[in-house]
């Protein structure tokens, strides 16, 4: 369970509070603001505050002192334009700030998009709580055999059962000694600094997270692919949901032509033209190596 009923309560005040403004808001955000989205075992993705929505998008890229038009679909078919170029700054006009919890290697993932404001939970501060992600069966997969960053065939009988008994019992362990070393017979213990640091990569942590749409679809488009980890990705699909609501014309756009869509490289548009004239096509005719060709290959079945 990722809130407890002290959490909650805090979660109430705060949807309890109203603030007028002059400033554009969106209703199904107002609804979303600092609610708990509960993920994997522990972890929880909120919405704590927005910056503008599709019309300020328009607004930007117009430069005009109204919200975009009168007609909506002027307002898509101009999103739709600065999708489909690559025109990335009025994007950058609207900024999310999120509350996301959630496990230490997840985090380490996460943070390598560098396009944000980050403040994280201090472990040197604060004491950690006991609460490690632990997968369900169906996630315990075996090292695939084709993809250095991919699962293959889920473990199965007892060696999924191993596995998991082995992550249960070392992250408890680790987390006894961590306790242990903070405090010892009613003197002062390790220093949290120090202390911290054989926890296990699946401890969780948290932090607020505030990007603008432009690199938060960046974020999208990599970490809500299928051939994501399916530990970040599901956090990435909460996301998505939200930017549906957010700003739904520039979340039409970006499934459209991001998450939908795909890039050929210059061999992969020969193959395509020639596949198109009815010709037979294969990874030598057009200069593949054979791992390109079968990327080329599985864009094309989708």
């Amino acid at each position: 369970m990722a809130i407890t009923k002290e959490q909650q309560a805090e979660i109430e005040a705060q949807r309890g509070q109203s603030n007028t403004t002059m400033r554009p808001t969106v209703p199904a955000m107002e609804e979303r603001l600092y609610k708990a989205h509960e993920v994997l075992d522990h972890g929880l993705v909120r919405v704590i505050d927005y910056m503008g929505d599709d019309s300020a998008i328009v607004q930007a890229a117009r430069v005009s002192y109204g919200e975009g038009t009168k007609h909506v679909q002027n307002d898509r078919g101009l999103i739709r334009y600065l999708m489909r170029h690559w025109h990335s700054t009025p994007f950058e006009m609207c900024e999310l700030k999120l509350h996301v919890k959630l496990p230490v290697f997840v985090a380490r993932q996460w943070i390598r998009h560098r396009t944000a404001n980050v403040n994280e939970y201090s472990a040197r501060y604060s004491i950690l709580d006991r609460e490690f992600y632990i997968p369900q069966p169906e996630q315990l997969a075996a090292q695939s055999s084709i993809n250095n960053q991919g699962r293959g065939a889920l473990l199965q009988g007892e060696e999924a059962a191993r596995v998991l008994e082995i992550l249960k019992s070392d992250a408890g362990r680790s987390f006894d000694h961590y306790e242990d070393m903070l405090s010892q017979d009613g003197q002062d213990g390790l220093a949290r600094e120090l202390a911290r640091m054989n926890l296990p990569m699946n401890t969780y942590t948290q932090w607020y997270w505030k990007v603008d749409l432009h690199n938060l679809l960046h974020f999208l488009r990599l970490r809500a692919d299928s051939h994501a980890q399916y530990e970040i990705r599901v956090y990435a699909d909460i996301i998505c949901d939200i930017v549906k609501d957010w700003a739904p014309l520039a979340y039409e756009a970006f499934e459209d032509y991001r998450l939908g869509a795909g890039q050929f490289s210059k061999q992969g548009m020969d193959a395509l033209r020639k596949m198109v004239k009815g010709e037979k096509v294969t990874a030598e005719d057009v200069g593949m190596s054979a791992g390109e060709w079968r990327e080329f290959e599985a864009s094309l079945k989708g």
